[in-house]
């Protein structure tokens, strides 16, 4: 039986896909239902089917958790060079309301955790190395925290275990991504320009649009958003923030921060140490919020020095 196969027979989930048909201009979204193979064991919790390369099943897994406007493709080629060089197996996965995953109405950090505590044990990857950037980072945090026994090492890209108000722009993104209008039937380069456009009179920079646009996808000749931003809006507080946790993470942990970022500032070490005592800091030089997008190779360099 080839991976694909195995992996699709180890999974049972209940997906139901809901895309949006208006997504794109001033009126509200409505949705179409599009049928997936039943399954009884997600309870409707899950997303869609993780991408898992092979490797050595005495090491342990590395998984890894998008941000808040990614999905598992932004770590396609990081994971594949992962896969070759540590021989490790590799699970990129989409968080619920993101790449093809479902679009659910609830989202909060404790059912993205609560997710990947129903996933993980189903594949055999426990316990695993968890690296999250961003939304990503602070759910492998709350699993850390929750199930330490799942989570063999912890990497936090770029956040912290704390609110992240003062230094995010996404509730302007998300206004912005929401304002876009486009006509139906346009060749998909014409619309992306037309998308880049719209987006750069109030993002101004290229790399932010670039990665806001892969979630710009075509439907029945419509252009719609894949990212769910009614549940995005609805529930940003939360994803900006972090759960109250009294409780402590003693696995080593690594938070792999942007030189040019200020998502992760000094003030919040206190917390980090209180929650993750065995934490190590490392920063990234020349990259901002997008570590693995700014400096690939740093970013796979530094995974790996974690692993040894």
């Amino acid at each position: 039986m080839r991976a694909g196969q195995q992996l699709a027979s180890m999974l049972r989930w209940t997906r139901a896909w809901r895309l949006p048909r208006e997504g794109l201009g001033p009126h509200g979204p409505s949705f179409a239902r599009v049928p997936v193979a039943p399954s009884s064991s997600s309870g409707g919790r899950g997303g869609a089917e993780p991408r898992l390369l092979d490797g050595e099943a005495a090491l342990p897994a590395v998984v890894f958790l998008h941000g808040l406007f990614g999905s598992k493709t932004n770590f396609n080629s990081i994971a594949k060079i992962l896969a070759q060089q540590t021989g490790r197996r590799v699970l990129t996965v989409d968080a619920r309301n993101h790449g093809d995953s479902p679009h659910s109405p609830d989202m909060s950090y404790e059912i993205m955790s609560q997710d990947l505590q129903d996933l993980l044990p189903q594949l055999g990857l426990v316990p695993c190395v968890v690296v999250g950037h961003s939304m990503g980072g602070k759910t492998a945090m709350l699993l850390a925290l929750q199930r330490p026994e799942l989570v063999e090492r912890l990497i936090a890209v770029d956040i912290s275990p704390v609110e992240s108000t003062g230094v995010s722009h996404f509730a302007t993104y998300v206004a912005a991504m929401r304002a876009i209008n486009i006509a139906d039937e346009l060749p998909r380069s014409r619309a992306r320009k037309l998308a880049d456009e719209q987006l750069s009179s109030v993002i101004q920079d290229m790399a932010v649009r670039q990665h806001l646009l892969t979630n710009l996808v075509e439907v029945d000749g419509r252009f719609v958003w894949r990212v769910n931003l009614d549940a995005l809006t609805q529930h940003l507080d939360k994803i900006l923030a972090f759960p109250q946790r009294q409780e402590s993470y003693l696995g080593p942990t690594l938070f792999l921060l942007g030189g040019n970022s200020q998502f992760v500032h000094p003030s919040h070490h206190p917390e980090i140490m209180r929650l993750f005592p065995r934490a190590q800091m490392q920063t990234v030089p020349n990259a901002g919020h997008w570590i693995h997008a700014d400096r690939p190779q740093d970013f796979i360099a530094a995974i790996q020095g974690f692993l040894v």
